[in-house]
């Protein structure tokens, strides 16, 4: 194999090793799928991105994600990463706005001078909503942990999630999934990631606390999931979470697995529609090649 370079960063982090990591690779237009495959597996990261070429096509640049198990159609933290990469690489820091080709579509990242990078995720769907009890019970928790004032709801904005309100942070940092349990919910549902959330937090200045569990694509939990929070967005303005049809939240999410990770979210139910924007922050903290 041709040496094939390489970044590593962490993304919707504040500093150096925080966030969720994310290797993002160059030049890899001759990989197989089977070859990608093999070295997302490699890097054992909740996601690794394949850069096709550095030429666009169609105003956008070509880009595969791979979790260690599978190819899916979108992904937050890697569209965020690789566009910052992709500007600071390919396009000298020059560049407001870099889109991304992915399966689920073309998604725009835009470049703010404060660090910032935000993305514009695709109109959400809201899929079926479940019992609280359902859901407590793959979480270990107890029914009364659940905010039965909002539905539990699969949502998706190009990856499906389970939306889990809690009450507390008590039982957000108490929930454990139940593998057998979890198992047999995903076995007929589109969604297969569980995001619960609670409006305690853990950094004053937050406003809600997020954990994202998707063992299904190999990441028991993930520290940072731009794509969970885009429908978590979606869901805030829907169901009137804050009272409202626009919201501009910030969410922290990892701090139970040691990655502090900030999202900060936007989104505003129109007419017909809902528009949702995710930002955070990039940091490189390696680069090198594969051989």
């Amino acid at each position: 194999m041709t040496p094939l370079p390489f970044h590593i960063l962490d993304v919707f982090a504040e500093k150096k090793y925080a966030g969720n990591q994310l290797a993002v690779f160059r030049g890899a237009g001759e990989l197989t799928s089977a070859e990608m495959q093999s070295i997302a597996r490699e890097t054992n990261f909740s996601e690794t991105t394949f850069i096709l070429s550095d030429v666009p096509d169609k105003g956008g640049f070509d880009v595969r994600i791979f979790t260690p198990r599978e190819e899916v159609p979108f992904a937050g933290h890697p569209t965020l990463g690789t566009a910052y990469i992709i500007n600071q690489e390919i396009l000298q820091g020059k560049a407001t706005q870099v889109k991304l080709n992915l399966k689920v579509g073309q998604i725009p990242v835009s470049f703010h001078p404060d660090g910032t990078c935000w993305m514009q995720q695709i109109q959400p769907m809201f899929g079926p909503q479940h019992e609280a009890g359902m859901l407590a019970a793959v979480l270990g928790l107890e029914v009364a942990d659940v905010d039965e004032r909002f539905p539990v709801e699969e949502v998706s904005t190009g990856l499906p999630f389970f939306i889990v309100p809690l009450k507390t942070l008590d039982a957000l940092k108490r929930a454990k999934v139940e593998a057998g349990k979890y198992d047999a919910l995903i076995k007929n549902t589109l969604a297969k990631g569980i995001l619960i959330f609670c409006p305690e937090t853990h950094e004053a200045g937050n406003d809600l606390s997020v954990r994202v569990f998707v063992d299904y694509y190999g990441v028991p939990e993930d520290p940072a999931t731009g794509s969970g929070n885009g429908c978590l967005a979606g869901y805030l303005v829907k169901r009137r979470y804050f009272g409202g049809d626009r919201i501009q939240v910030r969410c922290e999410q990892g701090y139970e697995i040691g990655r502090p990770s900030l999202l900060r979210l936007e989104a505003e139910e129109g007419e017909e529609k809902i528009s949702i924007k995710v930002g955070g922050k990039c940091v490189v903290v390696a680069r090198g090649e594969f051989v």
